[in-house]
């Protein structure tokens, strides 16, 4: 008897394939990117109006679910306007952390990977570590897949209007 394996990105990828709005987009990315990439932490981000909200993470102690940053002052929003994936091995040397932000959390080390929809990014993924890491191009890689399947995904599922989300409604929109 053979047994057909599907390796987890490749399910994450095929769930990406299927998602039918952007909260299954959230929830996969959620719940896949941080064994994928085997961290201590991963959190979901989206560019709203010049600001990066957080809006889900799988970590082993508290991040930033919920808040709001600057995309001017914070790695996500950098990843993000400069539509790069930035991988820093010590966070506390990079200009571009907001060492306040980052004082009170595990993370030392970090790979932040753009979600883009037509191009354009419209959020991240970002992977944690508690120890200082070098993100491999094997970490880079599987991140960036994750983030492609993410965003075609979120180029198919129905746009949602202002009205359908209240202020406190946190999903990837389009």
């Amino acid at each position: 008897m053979q047994i057909n394996s599907v390796s987890p990105i490749d399910w994450a990828i095929d769930m990406l394939d299927e998602a039918k709005t952007a909260e299954d987009v959230q929830t996969v990315l959620r719940c896949s990117a941080r064994a994928a990439v085997q961290a201590q932490g991963v959190t979901v981000v989206q560019l709203d109006h010049g600001e990066c909200h957080y809006l889900d993470e799988d970590a082993m102690s508290p991040l930033w679910k919920g808040q709001r940053f600057p995309a001017e002052s914070c790695i996500s929003g950098w990843a993000m306007l400069h539509d790069q994936t930035v991988a820093i091995r010590d966070i506390r040397t990079d200009s571009r952390i907001p060492q306040a932000a980052y004082r009170p959390t595990f993370v030392r080390s970090l790979l932040m990977v753009p979600i883009r929809v037509a191009g354009a990014p419209v959020g991240a993924i970002g992977a944690y570590w508690a120890d200082l890491h070098q993100a491999s191009s094997e970490e880079v890689a599987v991140l960036e897949r994750l983030a492609a399947a993410a965003g075609r995904a979120l180029g198919k599922v129905p746009a949602r209007s202002a009205v359908d989300r209240s202020p406190a409604d946190g999903a990837l929109a389009v």
